[in-house]
């Protein structure tokens, strides 16, 4: 009688269980030897693993937004929401309110679950050598699909890049890969998010390169471009091969079009500008009422309905609303409308709350700027001739560089979405003066400048996490010439001599009081009998260091402090002096441990690197 599992004891299940688990620790144990990790193959192995099993995360995201919609705003399942189609304008009210009530509760459990901030993929390649939360990465992409389900003006790329980053750190960690192979699984999973969503395998590699890497190395062009192909071709196989954006017509650009589009750029410079500045505005207005963070999705879900029941095509992430744009004439006057709308719908839905980002709305809100130009310039000079969809295409690219701060990414995005050489020459235009302006005047893309405002000096993901790896309890000397304060003038002069050290420290009760410049015991200016005179009158207030301050700290500190030596006590309370550090050692080591770390990654792996000065935070 053959053996039916369905019958079997407990016994049986639990023999399978460990059988399994067994299995599972070997091959984990195989995966994490040293010859393994070495071999550049099964690098690439595992970055194309991780390339598929991130796009089918954003194939799962995307269903389940369009299933939210059509829940909740009874549109058909193969439209967007952003298209403006929905039947019912009361929906169009009550959704995004009920959404954020929902949103504001789901977002106040998980902070009580988790109370810390959820760290995103640059981040983690800055600060902390590629290490996420696998777990806070799904409980962002939850937030950003319920927020982009109810209709909140944002896009769901920051949850597919959270989502691909965080599944990359998480199995570099399972096989307990090195820190720059970390960073580089991080970039990968962000390529192939990216990729997938946008059917465009340069777009999300050159995006990994910018944004997660923060430079093009040899070393990395393979596992990241696999990761990408990988991505792309998993999510061709459900959604099909067709480009997420399409052009009606090729476009036609004369010679006056580049003067235009340089212009275009410098506006979009200014708008992309306007809208982070916007985003922080509205988070301001909520702070400085102390309206609680649980009830601010709703609340900013009031206007933002308001506004949709002009502008339908504000809800969502405007993937709809850009292919309209491309296809459909729309009337000027409701185009300007439309963007002014799209900024402030968006600026509010994330500064009140609402998970998401601003890639998609970056996007849309060129593509009809960009149109909108196009077509008041024929109206000013019919002569001009301009071609509308040309400065749509340019316009996506030159908002998307300005506010997402990927201009070779938003450049591929358009070849590989149109296929048009001419019009990526046009884009290439107005995106580097764009990305150019947007530096020079403001020195920040959107997620660059969250960082700024949560006080983190992050300009890129530049690896500068390691900074704080080396800490003062190693750098200190733990010699520290330490006296009382009561020392008399006199026993302080023969206990230290003229050039035998420079400054010692004083301690009251064996705390730390401050530290004595010998050159002013030896001066002559000191009046009083040396042999009854204490030091009291010469200890000058220092900061001191802790063992676990990093160096970047402790060079910091000797800035504020603008001394040559500090002291190292054990703990704050308790102030007892352990060591001291010089700020030219402390230098000496940074530089050392800077030039061994650039030795490691090869002079000649670098092709082209974002050049961010160390002093800006990388």
């Amino acid at each position: 009688m053959p053996h039916d599992p369905a019958t079997a004891s407990p016994g049986f299940f639990a023999t399978r269980r460990r059988w399994v688990g067994l299995r599972w620790r070997l091959l984990q144990r195989a995966l994490q030897h040293s010859a393994f990790r070495d071999d550049e193959l099964a690098f690439l192995g595992i970055a194309a693993l991780v390339g598929v099993l991130a796009s089918l995360g954003v194939v799962l995201l995307r269903l389940a937004v369009t299933m939210i919609h059509t829940a909740t705003f009874g549109i058909p399942i193969d439209e967007h929401l952003s298209v403006g189609e929905v039947r019912d304008w009361r929906l169009v009210l009550i959704v995004p309110i009920a959404g954020g009530l929902v949103i504001g509760g789901v977002a106040w459990a998980i902070r009580r679950w988790r109370p810390h901030d959820i760290v995103d993929a640059i981040e983690a390649n800055a600060l902390y050598g590629g290490r996420m939360s696998l777990r806070d990465s799904l409980n962002l992409a939850l937030l950003s699909v319920l927020s982009s389900g109810v209709g909140a003006s944002v896009g769901l790329e920051a949850a597919y890049t959270q989502f691909g980053s965080g599944l990359g750190s998480r199995l570099a960690s399972l096989l307990k890969l090195r820190r720059d192979d970390r960073r580089m699984l991080v970039g990968c999973g962000a390529a192939a998010a990216i990729a997938a969503a946008f059917n465009a395998p340069l777009t999300g590699a050159f995006y990994a390169f910018e944004l997660i890497l923060g430079s093009y190395t040899l070393s990395g062009l393979a596992p990241v471009t696999i990761a990408a192909l990988a991505g792309t071709f998993t999510a061709r196989w459900v959604f099909g091969a067709d480009p997420v954006f399409t052009a009606s017509h090729s476009v036609h650009i004369g010679g006056w079009d580049y003067a235009a589009f340089l212009v275009l750029g410098l506006a979009s410079a200014g708008l992309g500008i306007v809208v982070m500045r916007g985003v922080t505005a509205t988070e301001g207005w909520f702070r400085r009422r102390a309206i609680p963070l649980w009830l601010r999705p709703a609340i900013g879900a009031i206007p933002v309905g308001l506004v949709a029941l002009v502008w339908p095509q504000v809800l969502g992430s405007g993937h709809g609303g850009i292919e309209l744009d491309l296809h459909v004439a729309l009337a000027l006057p409701f185009m300007i409308g439309l963007v002014l709308a799209k900024i402030a719908a968006s600026a509010i839905s994330i500064g009140a709350g609402f998970r998401g980002g601003l890639f998609s709305s970056a996007l849309f809100i060129g593509s009809l700027m960009g149109g909108a130009i196009a077509m008041l310039i024929d109206r000013l000079i019919p002569s001009a001739l301009l071609d509308p969809l040309a400065y749509s295409l340019v316009g996506m690219g030159t908002v998307g560089a300005a506010i997402v701060g990927a201009p070779t990414a938003m450049i591929l995005l358009v070849l590989e979405t149109t296929g048009d050489f001419s019009a990526t020459v046009g884009v290439m235009v107005g995106v580097v003066a764009a990305s150019v302006a947007t530096r020079h005047w403001f020195g920040y893309s959107f997620a660059t400048w969250r960082f700024h405002l949560r006080g983190l000096k992050i300009r890129s993901p530049e690896d500068v996490g390691w900074f704080d790896e080396i800490k003062v309890g190693r750098l200190m000397r733990g010699d520290p010439k330490i006296v009382p304060v009561e020392i008399t003038i006199a026993a302080l002069r023969r206990a230290y001599p003229l050039g035998s050290t420079k400054q010692v420290f004083a301690a009251d009760g064996g705390k730390l009081a401050g530290m004595i410049d010998l050159a002013e015991v030896h001066g002559p200016d000191i009046e009083g009998d040396p042999d009854t005179l204490t030091a009291k009158g010469l200890v000058h207030e220092a900061p001191f260091l802790l063992p676990g301050d990093g160096v970047r700290q402790a060079l910091a500190r000797f800035s504020e402090a603008r001394l040559e030596t500090l002291p190292v006590v054990d703990d704050p309370n308790g102030l007892q002096i352990i060591g001291y550090l010089t700020e030219a050692y402390a230098l000496r080591r940074y530089t050392q441990e800077l030039e061994r770390r650039r030795g490691e990654a090869g002079e000649g792996s670098s092709l082209f690197s974002a050049a961010t000065p160390p002093e800006a935070g990388g």
